[in-house]
């Protein structure tokens, strides 16, 4: 056993190793993360005048809310693809050409507004093209952070992004009130756009390490978005923690889409209170993530992200009764610090939850459900504050949010990376009679066992784990069978679309896999499996 001197070591170790500063000894990722602290200053100085100037062309709730709809709503729609595409194409060139995109779609909407040609549509227009960018970028972004440091240090690289994301959080709005005070309402829209050469200075001077690659063709756009929702399916850990990113995102949006009428309208502020406290959100952030890692050490993710959700909740309460700026900040301080609290864990949890062939697929997923909540509960909030008043809409919030805690307590988070899922390339080459095309399928897969028939439940228990590991690999169809005439033997099959596929799959099988599948050795098996690939059969073309 560990004694209590070696747990408190192990703990302190966990912290450290969790740090935000470790992950800035590597170069790569400290130019990367500099230039996108630069452009993220600009996407919430546009967040925050865009949010200002809806107020002043029309202060309903409804339509005030639907800029936060705009924004969040492509996450929802675009995410999937992008997150197909961030697994079969170069990531960096891919970042490289959106990013320049987003450039030319930020400065036209700079002109307009600097002409005073904005109309509520075209401004929720500009918004939602620019979610389009941000959406086609985001599991690009979040998948490369695994090629900028190495994994022992890809918690301190998540921390870090969060930082980053919160001092830009915390400088870009209260800037952006101060800019649009001193040099109007379409200087933070140009700073945008201009901020945007950072990250592509950053990309273009990046030269990622040259991957091996797989040897076998890239999987077709369509493909590749099936079998990234059935990994998603049948990856439990993911889907635990998508589960729990739904509870908290759904009812935090009720800030997010109200904080401009409360600054207007409830505390009777300028530009500038609502810059600050949007700011006050960054700052308390940046606070919480620097002592997230002894705190998550302490509670562990599960705790971590309920007391995150409740401070939320108390944040929601108190914006719901400011009238004075002081209660406003307090508030914005405290939803900082639970914001970063839930969203870094949740994070970590979904980036140890998925292997490397199919990281874009599944942070696309994350990104879908997050902003796919975050859209729902804008558009709900903006509607009950119309309908009950500010105050109502931010209680009812509050209260949703403690009762989610209850609700979706027995999913579980993942901590770190404790799972092995690197390849394990165990599986055998199969052999062929003679070449098949590789777009012929579908393929039936057979795994013949003969098992001691005292450890048949034993058995059942284990095999049954691996139906659910063949089907996070790409297998769309599982079973077992049992023999009616011999006691202890069984037939597994799965099915998968093509010969290609079931090659894609012999190269997705992780170290863990491994150890579940060696385990069947465990039940008295007679015989090493015997294994067989059967390929649809059609009549030869003439």
């Amino acid at each position: 056993m560990m004694s209590s001197t070696d747990q408190k070591s192990t703990t302190s170790s966990a912290a450290t190793n969790a740090s935000p500063w470790i992950a800035f000894r590597h170069a790569t990722f400290t130019v990367v993360w500099i230039a996108t602290v630069v452009a993220n200053v600009g996407t919430w100085m546009y967040n925050a005048a865009s949010g200002w100037l809806m107020t002043s062309l029309d202060a309903d709730p409804l339509t005030v809310s639907l800029v936060q709809v705009a924004s969040s709503l492509p996450m929802f729609l675009f995410a999937l693809p992008a997150g197909a595409l961030a697994d079969t194409v170069d990531k960096r060139r891919f970042l490289i050409g959106c990013e320049i995109a987003l450039t030319v779609v930020a400065g036209a909407s700079a002109v307009l507004v600097g002409l005073d040609l904005v109309t509520p549509t075209i401004l929720l227009v500009f918004t939602f093209l620019l979610g389009v960018g941000a959406a086609f970028t985001a599991p690009a972004w979040q998948s490369v952070v695994p090629q900028l440091v190495p994994k022992e240090d890809l918690a301190a690289a998540v921390a870090s992004n969060g930082v980053g994301v919160n001092i830009s959080r915390a400088i870009g709005p209260a800037l952006g009130g101060v800019v649009i005070g001193g040099l109007g309402i379409a200087a933070p829209f140009w700073f945008n756009a201009l901020s945007n050469f950072a990250v592509i200075g950053a990309l273009l001077w990046w030269r990622p390490t040259a991957s091996q690659g797989s040897g076998l063709p890239p999987e077709r756009l369509v493909g590749a978005m099936v079998i990234g929702f059935r990994h998603a399916r049948f990856n439990s850990n993911l889907r635990a923690t998508l589960v729990r990113a739904v509870a908290f995102f759904f009812f935090a949006s009720a800030y997010w889409a109200l904080l401009p009428l409360v600054a207007r309208n409830q505390i009777a502020g300028g530009p500038e209170l609502y810059g600050i406290l949007l700011g006050a959100i960054g700052i308390g952030a940046v606070v919480g993530a620097f002592a997230l890692a002894w705190i998550k050490a302490m509670l562990g993710p599960d705790r971590l992200v309920a007391g995150g959700t409740a401070g939320t909740a108390l944040s929601l309460v108190l914006l719901g009764i400011a009238h004075h700026a002081a209660i406003g900040l307090l508030a914005c301080l405290i939803a900082g610090i639970s914001w970063i609290a839930v969203l870094a864990t949740v994070n970590v949890s979904v980036q140890v939850s998925l292997p490397d062939w199919v990281r874009g697929r599944g942070l696309a997923m994350f990104v879908t459900v997050f902003f796919g909540a975050m859209t729902a509960g804008s558009a709900l909030w903006g509607q009950l504050a119309s309908g009950l008043g500010l105050a109502a809409a931010h209680f009812i919030a509050a209260a949703g949010a403690i009762v989610g805690i209850a609700l979706t307590w027995r999913w579980k988070l993942q901590a770190g990376a404790s799972v092995d899922l690197a390849p394990s390339m165990h599986w055998p080459a199969p052999i062929l009679a003679s070449d098949t095309d590789a777009d012929r399928g579908p393929v039936l897969v057979t795994v013949e066992y003969l098992i001691a028939p005292e450890k048949r439940d034993a058995f059942l228990s284990v095999v049954a784990e691996l139906g659910q590991q063949r089907r996070r690999d790409g297998a769309y169809a599982w079973d077992v069978f049992e023999d009616a005439a011999e006691s202890g033997h069984f037939l597994e099959t799965f099915m998968v679309a093509s010969w290609l596929e079931h090659l894609r799959q012999h190269q997705r099988v992780t170290n863990a896999d491994h150890v579940v599948q060696d385990t069947i050795g465990e039940f008295g098996a007679a015989t090493e499996p015997k294994v067989t690939h059967l390929i649809a059969a059609r009549l030869r073309s003439s």
